[in-house]
C-alpha cells in the first residue's frame, strides 16, 4: 500500500465519524516528516477520540501497523502517526489556534475522493 492509499483510508475513517474541514496537504516538496499531513476537527473531545480510533481501526484492517497516538488524554488536539501519513485531528477551538494549514502553506492541498 502506498502512501497516497494510507491518506484515502485515513481520511475516508474522518469522513465516517463526521470529521470536519477534513483538508490533505502534500508535504513531499517541503518537509521530511511525512508524504502527508490530513488535517481535521471535531467539535467535542468525545468525537475527537472517535475520529483517532476509526482511523486506528481502518488502518490495521488493512494490515498497517499505527505507530504512534499522541493527544488521546486530552482529546484537543490528537496526532496520529502512520509513518509516511501524519493525521492532525484538532478540537475545532485548537485548530483555529494552530492553523497548520497557514503554517505550512507551501504544502499543496490533495483532493480527497470523499
Amino acid at each position: 500500500m502506498d502512501s497516497k492509499q494510507l491518506l484515502e483510508i485515513a481520511a475516508k475513517a474522518c469522513d465516517d465519524k463526521s470529521g470536519q474541514e477534513i483538508v490533505a496537504l502534500d508535504m513531499k516538496e517541503v518537509s521530511l516528516i511525512a508524504d502527508y499531513f490530513l488535517i481535521c476537527s471535531g467539535n467535542t473531545e468525545r468525537q475527537v477520540d472517535a475520529i483517532s480510533k476509526s482511523i486506528k481501526d481502518a488502518v490495521e484492517e488493512q494490515g498497517k501497523e499505527v505507530k504512534r497516538i499522541e493527544g488521546k488524554d486530552q482529546a484537543r488536539w490528537v496526532l496520529v502517526d502512520l509513518e509516511d501519513v501524519v493525521v492532525h485531528i484538532f478540537h475545532k477551538e485548537e485548530r483555529a489556534y494552530y492553523n497548520l494549514e497557514k503554517l505550512w502553506g507551501d504544502a499543496s492541498k490533495v483532493d480527497l475522493p470523499i
